[in-house]
């Protein structure tokens, strides 16, 4: 992978008050390292966190978190979901689960999306999804995000799922969840084609929403979903 740059750049100043982690990190692709600097800091469950379906026009927003056993290699192929084929997210999924030391996921529906907007249906997510692990995490690693009013150490990291293993597996733990959402929601509303875009605003997506009007599980406040 090409160098990411130096780490420093890309944290926010969400950090814990016990200890000053990542000093002048140089990252170049996924790897475990900001999780071994936390261990070694004293932290034992380190959770990754991702969501997926920010930027759709229909179904929830859904976060995953992921404690990895980081005693253990980082499974091989562990990528940002969005670079993986299908094929391979759902082949990995599968080995997370059964190999890290805990996952879970949250969502918020298209409804609550429309009444507190987007970003704030982002964290509610992550929330739910962390409010969920067993073990509880005592040190966070956000793609992107804070959440402020966690009570939990923790980092937002931009491009975070290029960057951490634990972030990259939350987002293939989101990404198959939230996929398999989708296709079940084509077998109630068949004329979408959900199975293929997922919600996002595809040209057959959006020409559906011309011709049939939107369902109940479309997000009303997103530009394009009510006609002008």
């Amino acid at each position: 992978m090409q160098d990411a740059g130096r780490f420093d750049s890309t944290l926010t100043n969400e950090s814990s008050d016990r200890v000053a982690l990542f000093p002048d990190l140089h990252l170049t692709g996924i790897c475990l390292d900001l999780e071994t600097q936390a261990f070694e800091a004293g932290y034992r469950y380190i959770a990754g966190i991702d969501e997926v379906g920010r930027g759709c026009l229909a179904g929830p927003v859904v976060a995953a978190a992921c404690i990895l056993d980081i005693t253990k290699p980082l499974i091989d192929g562990i990528n940002d979901s969005k670079k993986l084929t299908p094929k391979i997210r759902e082949s990995l999924a599968e080995q997370l689960k059964t190999e890290c030391i805990a996952f879970a996921t949250g969502q918020v529906e298209a409804v609550e999306i429309d009444q507190i907007n987007i970003l704030e249906a982002t964290k509610k997510a992550m929330k739910a999804a962390l409010q969920k692990l067993q073990p509880q995490a005592d040190f966070l690693l956000i793609d992107a995000v804070a959440l402020k009013d966690m009570q939990v150490p923790q980092r937002s990291i931009i491009r975070g799922d290029s960057l951490s293993g634990s972030i990259a597996a939350a987002s293939i733990l989101a990404k198959t969840f939230r996929d398999a959402l989708m296709r079940d929601y084509h077998t109630k509303y068949p004329h979408y084609g959900f199975h293929n875009h997922v919600g996002y605003a595809t040209s057959e997506h959006m020409s559906a929403l011309r011709e049939h009007g939107a369902t109940p599980i479309h997000r009303r406040s997103f530009r394009g979903v009510l006609p002008e």
